[in-house]
């Protein structure tokens, strides 16, 4: 499923350099290249970086049902310091609702390394959301 202009609609996510590797509703895989920029003091990946990355995938992932859905509760545990030269997010859906929908994203890097996991659970609106309703 082409989910490109959701991306294209987020400047933050696009300012990171994050792509969407793959997208169908209830899933969703994300990478971002690790520059400089992206590093913290101790020389790894930025937990902000990793956070902006895994809840891309996550806002994909349920945005991909075609339905306005908005993160209402998000939480990450890292599990191992962010090295690499790339990072993945691939978000899995949980469960999906009428009006809530939950979601698990393992993040990873490029030697298929977990670094830190994501869940996230978004309320989803009464409202259309597709590269036509946007």
């Amino acid at each position: 499923m082409d989910m490109q202009w959701f991306l294209d609609r987020d400047r933050f996510a696009q300012m990171l350099g994050i792509r969407i590797v793959e997208a169908r509703p209830g899933y969703a895989k994300t990478a971002m290249d690790l520059t400089d920029d992206h590093r913290n003091g101790a020389g790894v990946a930025h937990g902000g970086a990793i956070f902006s990355l895994a809840d891309l995938a996550f806002a994909v992932a349920s945005n991909a049902h075609g339905k306005l859905s908005l993160a209402v509760a998000a939480s990450i545990a890292y599990v191992k310091a962010g090295l690499g030269s790339t990072l993945y997010a691939e978000a899995t859906e949980i469960s999906l609702g009428n009006k809530m929908a939950t979601y698990a994203v393992t993040i990873s890097n490029d030697m298929d390394d977990v670094i830190a996991s994501f869940q996230g659970t978004v309320y989803r609106k009464d409202v259309p959301y597709t590269r036509e309703t946007a």
